[in-house]
């Protein structure tokens, strides 16, 4: 009589080992497949042409008036103001709070001098730094499980220490929503603004609402890799009229309105070209179409990778939809082999049936495929060392989530040009770093 479980076991083992056997003698893709690259579809050249034929080639004109517009009403907020960078954005948002919060600071001091901020711990730096330009000092609260973002339980820890901070930057890590109502409801019961880092998140949803709109002041990146591009760019957003005109006035050189150059406050060189508007013009009506394509690399990595010590990075199915950016992987602990990382260099050893994010990356490599680590949290940073980093556990045997997602996770290439065929190529790959003894611990099984 046949042992259906032993036959499916077995089953599954020849099916894997025809996959590595295919994927062995995979030759390097003649074209890199990207992390995640410009998808230009020709309408961004069209705008760009315009700003030239009518010469609006400054920091006016109709691209920038319509991105505004455009973006405003996706995003469900009154006023949008094109910036060079999210960056830009972060910093005019963040001085915006600072300076209602504390006062308008005088010239060569920052609006957050000597005042800590909560800030989200993995993310990219961009999400921080702000806070630093404005003299302030992060302190970072950890990630949680459940959508790699900031917890709440860790924040509310976080106001228990440090009951006298009053804004709190936040970041939707790889396009997956935070937990909104639960961070909200926190910064509420202790009077804190929120500044929302929306840069990787343009068109997610919480709860049917547009991320960049949940924060006092919120911000989007047009970055060269993220799903709307302009090559740079960003858009600081808000539903104060007041505020928009200060950031329009702050981000070209704080001009006063008179005859000659007239200067009350320090100002900035932020605003966007509307040449760089053009292309974001160009690119705003696909935005749907690309969250798509990212949408089905997502699910075709889930699928492909279903039977390996691996989890994709995580949202709440129930209450939010992602934009799906970027696909990225945690390995199982029990499956990861011995791993090492300096401050610039990683080393692993090879172990059977088991892998780690270096080894994966490197194989990666080896094809022309470029993958990357999870952002390395602020807390691990070296110019960080010494500042604040609060989990939801207070005792000294707290779990550090974002160093352990950190330790065992990947960003996957997620480029939506990528070809099925290329992404099953990759799927074998990454199969082919867990397969290694494999037949021998299938078929040991009794």
């Amino acid at each position: 009589m046949r042992d259906d479980k032993k036959w499916a076991r077995s089953a599954s083992f020849i099916l894997d080992k025809m996959a590595f056997d295919n994927t062995r003698s995979i030759k390097p893709f003649e074209n890199k497949i990207w992390l995640s690259s410009p998808t230009m579809h020709g309408d961004e050249l069209k705008y760009m042409q315009e700003a030239y034929d009518t010469n609006w080639m400054t920091t006016l004109g109709a691209n920038i008036n319509a991105i505004e517009e455009a973006l405003s009403e996706k995003i469900g907020c009154k006023y949008a103001v094109a910036l060079s960078s999210g960056t830009a954005s972060l910093h005019m948002a963040i001085r915006m709070a600072g300076q209602e919060l504390y006062g308008r600071p005088k010239p060569g001091h920052g609006a957050l001098e000597g005042k800590k901020v909560f800030a989200s711990d993995m993310t990219f730096d961009a999400t921080v730094n702000p806070i630093c330009y404005e003299g302030g000092e992060p302190v970072f609260i950890d990630t949680e499980y459940d959508t790699w973002n900031m917890d709440p339980v860790a924040l509310e820890n976080a106001f228990k220490l440090y009951p006298d901070v009053k804004l709190v930057v936040m970041a939707h890590l790889y396009g997956v929503p935070a937990k909104m109502d639960e961070i909200k409801a926190v910064c509420d019961k202790h009077g804190a603004v929120i500044i929302e880092d929306a840069a990787e998140s343009l068109g997610a949803t919480y709860k049917g609402v547009q991320t960049g709109s949940f924060g006092k002041y919120s911000c989007i990146s047009f970055n060269g890799n993220k799903i709307i591009t302009g090559s740079s760019g960003g858009m600081f957003l808000t539903d104060s009229k007041e505020a928009a005109d200060r950031v329009r006035k702050w981000s070209t050189q704080s001009r006063e309105n008179a005859p000659w150059y007239q200067h009350i406050e320090l100002g900035f060189n932020y605003r966007m070209s509307n040449v760089i508007a053009g292309v974001v013009r160009g690119q705003l009506p696909h935005l749907e179409e690309h969250i798509a394509q990212k949408k089905a690399i997502y699910n075709r990595y889930k699928e492909g990778l279903k039977n390996l010590p691996i989890k994709m990075n995580p949202y709440d199915e129930a209450n939010s939809e992602p934009n799906f950016w970027l696909s990225c992987i945690t390995i199982d602990k029990e499956a990861m082999c011995f791993q090492t990382r300096t401050d610039s260099e990683a080393s692993y050893i090879k172990e059977h049936d088991k892998s780690c994010p270096t080894e994966i990356l490197e194989v990666l490599a080896s094809i022309n495929a470029e993958g990357r680590p999870i952002w390395k949290p602020m807390h691990m940073q070296p110019m960080y060392e010494g500042h604040g980093f609060v989990t939801r556990d207070t005792n000294d045997d707290s779990i550090d989530v974002g160093m352990d997602i950190f330790n065992r996770g990947l960003c996957l290439p997620s480029d939506n040009k990528m070809t099925e065929k290329e992404q099953d190529m990759i799927i074998g790959k990454i199969r082919e770093c867990f397969f290694e003894g494999k037949d021998t611990m299938m078929f040991d099984e009794s």
